[in-house]
């Protein structure tokens, strides 16, 4: 009896160490990016750090976790965040026949990976994420509101209310939990006053920066609601652009071109013209023996060197002496004549 009994104990006990493997967490994918502080159900995660199955995924007000699993699906989670691998079931083909998570709260990325896309499901306070080989945001607000922004392939989300497709980029859905829910369209900006909180989304606004190519799935004219971004753009109109467009006053200064052609000419000019006036004596230099002539003019009052009018004064006293003389000869010839 003693060794039956003795035989089926160390057969359970080798039965219950060969299951205790089977029994412990199931590792389904690793940490490759960790900003602040990252904390799984073991404590603080960091780069490389293995994330299990039913592991709940914390970040503080200002963390950031990337994710990758097995199959090669991709899990941003940012800031403010809480999500469970609810479910994993992984085959031999490196696909996974099960992934499953529970988001409680927070802000998400999610990228497929080689999986087939009805292994995939996302499980929100507002309702289902069924995944259509995708790549899609999502947020869910502490009231358990969720939005969904899709970047690539196609998504359906299934709540009390009905179901929504989002086949077109950059397509949103903003779900409660009471049933009430969107229609799909366009994501703007608004939709962070629809959610009530200018923090949600913070991938698409740009607020936080995810590492690789899980980075470059952005965009949908988000960004400018980013109040860092907003930051940012303000100084360089002021600072840089203004001064450069300060420049046409600038060249109103060009006048300088002018100076040349307005009272500078002129002095040039001024001697070029006034050099005639220089000639014009020399010219006339010809002309002044002539006016020197003059001088018997202004010796007209008797002052020396009127040479010229004396001789003319004495010539015309001789002509009068010879009148007179021949006057008297002429009388004298007559009187004589008379005698005879």
């Amino acid at each position: 009896m003693w060794g039956r009994r003795s035989v089926s104990v160390a057969t359970l006990c080798i039965a219950l160490n060969g299951a205790w493997p089977a029994l412990a967490a199931e590792p389904v994918g690793q940490a490759v990016v960790v900003k602040t502080q990252v904390t799984g159900q073991s404590g603080p995660i960091e780069v490389d750090t293995r994330v299990h199955r039913n592991e709940r995924i914390k970040t503080s007000q200002s963390g950031l976790g990337q994710f990758v699993f097995r199959d090669g699906t991709k899990l941003a989670v940012g800031w403010g965040s809480s999500v469970v691998i609810d479910k994993y079931v992984f085959d031999d083909s490196q696909s996974v026949k099960k992934l499953t998570i529970r988001a409680a709260k927070g802000t998400f990325r999610w990228v497929s990976g080689n999986s087939n896309s009805s292994a995939y499901q996302i499980l929100t306070p507002a309702g289902t994420i069924g995944v259509r080989g995708t790549a899609f945001d999502f947020y869910v607000g502490p009231d358990g509101t969720t939005a969904i922004v899709l970047l690539n392939g196609a998504a359906r989300f299934c709540g009390p209310g009905g179901c929504r497709q989002l086949q077109q980029r950059c397509d949103c859905v903003v779900a409660k939990p009471n049933g009430d829910m969107s229609a799909a369209r366009r994501v703007d900006p608004s939709i962070l006053a629809t959610l009530g909180n200018q923090r949600a989304l913070p991938f698409l606004s740009g607020n936080q920066r995810l590492a690789g190519g899980i980075g470059m799935l952005g965009g949908c004219n988000m960004a400018s609601v980013a109040p860092e971004r907003k930051d940012r753009t303000r100084p360089p109109p002021a600072v840089a652009p203004a001064p450069q467009r300060q420049d046409p006053p600038q060249r109103q200064a060009e006048p300088q071109k002018e100076r040349p052609n307005k009272p500078d000419k002129p002095h040039h000019d001024k001697p070029h013209h006034d050099r005639p006036h220089h000639d014009k004596p020399h010219h006339d230099k010809p002309d002044r023996p002539d006016k020197h002539d003059g001088h018997g003019r202004h010796d007209d009052d008797g002052k020396p060197g009127n040479h010229g009018l004396d001789h003319r004064g004495h010539e015309r006293h001789h002509d009068r002496d010879r009148d007179h003389d021949n006057d008297r000869n002429h009388d004298r010839g007559h009187n004589f004549n008379r005698g005879r």
